[in-house]
C-alpha cells in the first residue's frame, strides 16, 4: 500500500471518528448546525438516540479503518481497505442524495479518494 493510501485512510478513519464525536457527544445546538437539521428535532429524545445510534456505526468504522493499517498486512489489508473505503463512498453518495448535499464532499469524496488510491 502506497504512502498516499496510508494517509487517506488514516485520515478516512479519524474523519469517521470525528463524526461520532459530534453525533454521540455534541450539543444539540452543534449536532443540528452540523448536520443541516431543525434543532427543535435535534432537541428530541428519539433523535438524541437515532443520532447516537448513528455515531457508534461511524465510530466503528473509524476504528477499523485505522486497525485496518496496523493489524492486517499485504493483500488482506487492501482488500480490508478498499472494501471500506467502498462502503464509506456508497454511504456518503446515499446521504448526500437523501439528507444534505455537503455529504457528498465531507464523506463520500474522501472515500472515493482513498478508494482510488489503493488501486495505484
Amino acid at each position: 500500500m502506497s504512502i498516499i493510501s496510508i494517509i487517506l485512510i488514516a485520515l478516512l478513519g479519524v474523519l469517521h471518528l470525528g463524526i461520532m464525536g459530534l453525533e454521540m457527544f455534541a450539543s444539540p445546538d452543534t449536532q443540528a448546525k452540523s448536520f443541516d437539521m431543525a434543532p427543535d428535532f435535534v432537541h428530541k429524545p428519539e433523535a438524541q438516540t437515532a443520532l447516537k445510534n448513528q455515531g457508534i456505526y461511524n465510530g466503528m468504522l473509524g476504528v477499523l479503518l485505522l486497525l485496518s493499517l496496523f493489524v492486517l498486512s499485504g493483500s488482506g489489508q487492501i482488500i480490508t481497505a478498499r472494501l471500506l473505503s467502498a462502503f464509506v463512498l456508497v454511504v456518503g453518495i446515499y446521504g448526500g442524495c437523501t439528507a444534505t448535499r455537503k455529504i457528498l464532499l465531507i464523506q463520500a469524496l474522501p472515500g472515493l479518494l482513498a478508494l482510488v488510491s489503493l488501486f495505484f
